[in-house]
């Protein structure tokens, strides 16, 4: 038989990643904060998130057969089950089941396959729905249960989150601030907000997870929280009656899961480092600022989703010199 000579782009030499691992990686490294939901709300953590990966992995399965007729099934790849599961972490844990189906129609439908299905789509598809969700449900979206009613769902009882209670004192009711849980209570997960964004303790465990196995790289979840602290406590120091310290801002609401899960999405992030710290010192910057100034109480999502739609123009801006560099002399 012929020797045959092939000829193939580079990279010519492969590390062993592919696409199935990073993102039953990513997974895994959503554990800790998966078991602290279901710890802290019970039965309706576990309806929410079973629901939105069930959907999820369903509207893809039949998108890709009926609609795109492509043989090749992608719902095992792992892109499907970990929308799903971001999604649900972006959820109450009494939004009924109707309105999680919605919106994992919404983030695999238009966010993800419209665009020709992962690899292609500019936004996060999990932040597509979430952000459809807030925008058509506001009022089932921001009823928030409070934690350790574990045999409840629909009929959880309800509390003000911190990010309210923040909204409250920036908007003259300094008084709200004295109803803030501790930072420690913050830290362990144990208030009320979307169940998988309450505990910055388990999401820092998956961040560790991802950067011991290099799924990620540390620029944008870095960059992101060290630029909320450091406005954060330009805020406080300016009017510490008002304005809560960077810590709080840092642990409130889902500024630890949009820095280490949703801004690091391969797709939508910028490729370089120095694109990657733009992108993360932007998405801290605007968050806060949304936060502080804007109508929404949260501010992450909608950095993230602002910032997703800059990432080509950051790729085209730090895109590296072809062939090196001349220095001039």
């Amino acid at each position: 038989m012929a020797n045959k000579l092939i000829v193939s782009l580079s990279p010519h030499v492969h590390s062993g990643d592919s696409v199935q691992k990073n993102m039953y990686g990513v997974i895994i490294a959503l554990v800790p904060a998966l078991l602290v939901s279901f710890y802290m709300f019970g039965l309706g953590a576990v309806i929410v998130t079973l629901t939105s990966v069930a959907a999820c992995l369903f509207f893809e399965w039949a998108i890709t057969k009926f609609i795109l007729n492509r043989e090749r099934i992608t719902i095992l790849d792992g892109s499907a089950a970990l929308t799903g599961l971001l999604l649900a972490f972006n959820l109450p844990s009494n939004l009924p089941l109707w309105i999680i189906i919605i919106g994992a129609l919404v983030a695999i439908g238009i966010g993800k396959m419209t665009f020709g299905g992962l690899g292609c789509n500019p936004f996060n598809p999990a932040l597509v729905g979430r952000i459809f969700l807030l925008i058509s449900f506001p009022v089932q979206m921001t009823s928030w249960p409070v934690v350790g009613q574990l045999t409840s769902y629909t009929d959880a009882e309800t509390a003000a989150t911190p990010l309210s209670l923040m909204k409250m004192a920036v908007n003259g009711e300094t008084a709200a601030l004295e109803k803030l849980p501790s930072v420690m209570d913050l830290f362990l997960g144990n208030n009320p907000g979307c169940i998988g964004e309450v505990s910055a303790l388990a999401l820092l465990l998956g961040l560790v997870y991802m950067l011991w196995k290099k799924i990620i790289s540390w620029h944008i979840p870095v960059s992101i929280i060290a630029t909320v602290l450091v406005f954060g406590y330009a805020l406080h120091f300016a009017n510490p009656d008002k304005y809560v310290d960077g810590i709080t801002q840092l642990f409130t609401g889902g500024l630890m899961l949009g820095a280490i899960f949703m801004a690091t999405d391969y797709v939508t992030s910028p490729m370089s480092h120095k694109g990657m710290i733009i992108y993360g010192i932007s998405i801290g910057f605007l968050t806060v600022v949304i936060r502080t100034f804007g109508a929404y109480p949260e501010g992450m999502s909608f950095a993230i989703f602002i910032m997703n739609a800059f990432t080509p123009l950051i790729n085209t801006y730090c895109k590296p010199k072809r062939f090196g560099e001349v220095v001039k002399k």
